[in-house]
C-alpha cells in the first residue's frame, strides 16, 4: 500500500427515469461535482486531474461534463467499464493519489439512457460480451426476453437448483430494498411493496419479476479523493472517510470454464476483489457494519452474498430469511434502495454508492441512517467483465 487515500466530499443527482426531466449529461455532471465540491469545501481549482465515467456517449464527454466546473487544463480520462464505470474513476482516482502522483482528484460518473432494455450499439464489430453469451446460450438457451436479466436470472435458476434456493426468497431481496428506498430522496422509485406484490409482478424472465429487475435511468455522482497531506493542510477532517481497501479483477478462466451462471455473472471476480480488499485493510465481512453492493437483479444481490464471503457458498437465501441483511441484523445491506430502486445510470452507479456510504460513516444518512456505522464496504461489477469492491472507515482523526 502506499499513501493513505481519503474522499472528502460527495455528491449526486437524483437518479431520474429517462427522458422525463430537461437536463442534459454536462447538467446532470455539473450538479454531482458541485455538490461533491460543497461538501469538501474546496474549490474546483484545487481538482489536479479528473476521472470521469459514462457509458453510452462519444469520445470526449468526460472533458465537456466538466466545463461547467472551469476550464483549468487538467488531464480528463474517459472511463468506460460497462456497469462498473462509477467505480472505476473511483478506482484510477484512489490509484493517483496512492501513487503520490496527485493530491486531490475528481472522480465523476453521469450517464443519460435511453427507454427500456439495454441494447447493441455497434454491429459492425465484435461485441464485448460474445463470449458470455454463447456460453450462457450453450448452458441454457436463449429465450425471448432482454438479455441481461438473463444472465442474472439463469444465475438464479442455478442457484434455485444447487441450494435449494427459492422464488421467495430471491423476491424477500426486492421487498427489502425497494422498503429501504422510501427513505431516499435521491432515489427513482422510493414505493414499497409487499411480497407477494413484488411476486405477482410481471415477469420478465424467471424468477425476475419486473420489482426485481433495476431500471434504467438518468442521473450523475462524484467524489473527491485527497491524500493525508492535502486533508491535513485544507483542514477537511470533518468530512473525511478513509479508503483503507480497494480492488479491482477482471475475468477469470473460471468465468466460463467453470460452465455455470452464477460464475458466468462474476461470483469469482467479487470473490477476488473482496479477499484483497480483507487483506489490505486487516478487516473482514465480520467487521462491516453497512454495504452497497450491486443488485442491478435481485439474484445477483443473492450470489454476491457469497462472493463478498457474508455466508458460506449456498447459504444466501438463508442469509435473507434471517434477517441478516436489513436493520436490525448483521449487516445493512442496501440503505440507499440499491439499484432496483435507487435507479442504475451505468457510468454513475458506484459513485453514487461511494456517496451513500461516505453518508452513513458520516452519521447524515437521515431516515436511512445505520446506527453506530463505522466501515462500510462497497461493490459494483460490470459484466465482460469487472469488479470494483472498496473499504471505507471512519479515520482516528475524523472530527
Amino acid at each position: 500500500m502506499g499513501n493513505r487515500v481519503f474522499t472528502v466530499g460527495v455528491g449526486m443527482t437524483k437518479f431520474e427515469k429517462p427522458q422525463t426531466k430537461d437536463w442534459d449529461y454536462p447538467d446532470m455532471a455539473n450538479e454531482a461535482a458541485t455538490k461533491a465540491l460543497e461538501d469538501a469545501g474546496i474549490s474546483y481549482d484545487k481538482i489536479e486531474q479528473a476521472a470521469v465515467g459514462y457509458v453510452y456517449g462519444d469520445s470526449t464527454c468526460g472533458q465537456r461534463a466538466v466545463y461547467g466546473l472551469g476550464l483549468t487544463g487538467i488531464p480528463v480520462y474517459n472511463v468506460n467499464n460497462n456497469c462498473s464505470t462509477g467505480s472505476t474513476a473511483l478506482f484510477m482516482a484512489k490509484q493517483l493519489v496512492e501513487g503520490g502522483i496527485a493530491d486531490c482528484v475528481l472522480a465523476l460518473g453521469f450517464e443519460k439512457m435511453e427507454k427500456g432494455s439495454l441494447g447493441v450499439k455497434f454491429t459492425d464489430r465484435t461485441n464485448p460480451m460474445d463470449r458470455h453469451f454463447s456460453e450462457m446460450v450453450s448452458l441454457r438457451g436463449f429465450e425471448n426476453a432482454p438479455g441481461a436479466p438473463q444472465f442474472f436470472g439463469n444465475a438464479g435458476r442455478e442457484h434455485m437448483e444447487k441450494y435449494g434456493t427459492t422464488a421467495e426468497q430471491i423476491a424477500k431481496i426486492a421487498e427489502k430494498n425497494h422498503r429501504h428506498s422510501v427513505n431516499n430522496p435521491y432515489s427513482q422509485f422510493q414505493d414499497e411493496y409487499t411480497l407477494q406484490e413484488i411476486l405477482d409482478a410481471p415477469m420478465v424472465f424467471e424468477p425476475l419479476t419486473k420489482l426485481q429487475c433495476c431500471p434504467t435511468s438518468d442521473g450523475a455522482g462524484a467524489a473527491i479523493v485527497a491524500s493525508e497531506r492535502f486533508v491535513a493542510e485544507n483542514d477537511l477532517w470533518g468530512t473525511a472517510v478513509e479508503v483503507v481497501g480497494q480492488a479491482m479483477t477482471t475475468d477469470f478462466d473460471s468465468t466460463f470454464d467453470e460452465k455455470s451462471c452464477i460464475k458466468l455473472v462474476g461470483q469469482d471476480l467479487t470473490r477476488a476483489a473482496a479477499e484483497k480488499v480483507f487483506e489490505q485493510s486487516g478487516r473482514g465481512p465480520e467487521d462491516v457494519d453497512v454495504i452497497e453492493l450491486h443488485d442491478c437483479f435481485s439474484a445477483n444481490e443473492l450470489v454476491t452474498y457469497e462472493g463478498l464471503g457474508l455466508c458460506g457458498e449456498g447459504e444466501a437465501g438463508k442469509l435473507i430469511d434471517e434477517g441478516a441483511v436489513t436493520y436490525g441484523g448483521k449487516w445493512v445491506v442496501n440503505p440507499s434502495g440499491g439499484l432496483i430502486s435507487k435507479g442504475h445510470p451505468l457510468g454513475a452507479t458506484g459513485l453514487a454508492q461511494c456517496a451513500e456510504l461516505n453518508w452513513q460513516l458520516r452519521g447524515k444518512a437521515d431516515k436511512r441512517q445505520v446506527d453506530g456505522a463505522k466501515v462500510a464496504l462497497q461493490h459494483n461489477l460490470g459484466l465482460g467483465g469487472a469488479a470494483v469492491v472498496t473499504m471505507y472507515e471512519l479515520p482516528p482523526e475524523s472530527k
